[in-house]
């Protein structure tokens, strides 16, 4: 079992930044698979970026070149640095991990106002 813990979103006007934080309750040194999502009202959930073990990182061509995705094995925690956002950026993200399951997280609000 994994339980995940996001944090960091809030309200921000276009153009700003923001960092999401997402605390896993044991090591993922060995979880290979760890990410962001996103939805918005009347939308499926999405890849927004994912990240292995080994540092391998994969991007939404929506957010590449805004959006950076990190981990921190000692902090067990995986972050989400948010630039430039635009308000098509708004949503609930999600922080998933997968260790023989999926396991999410129960969301954090960004909202981003022109």
């Amino acid at each position: 079992q994994v339980q995940l813990v996001e944090s960091g979103g809030g309200l921000v006007q276009a153009g700003e930044s923001l960092r999401l934080s997402c605390a896993a309750s044991r090591s993922i040194f060995s979880i290979n698979d760890m990410g962001w999502y996103r939805q918005a009202p009347g939308k499926q959930r999405e890849l927004v970026a994912t990240i292995t073990s080994g540092g391998s990182t994969n991007y939404a061509d929506s957010v590449k070149g805004r959006f950076t995705i990190s981990r921190d094995s000692a902090k067990n925690t995986v972050y989400l640095q948010m630039n430039s956002l635009k308000p098509e950026d708004t949503a609930v993200y999600y922080c998933r991990a997968v260790k023989n399951l999926i396991f999410w997280g129960q969301g954090t609000q960004v909202t981003v106002s022109s």
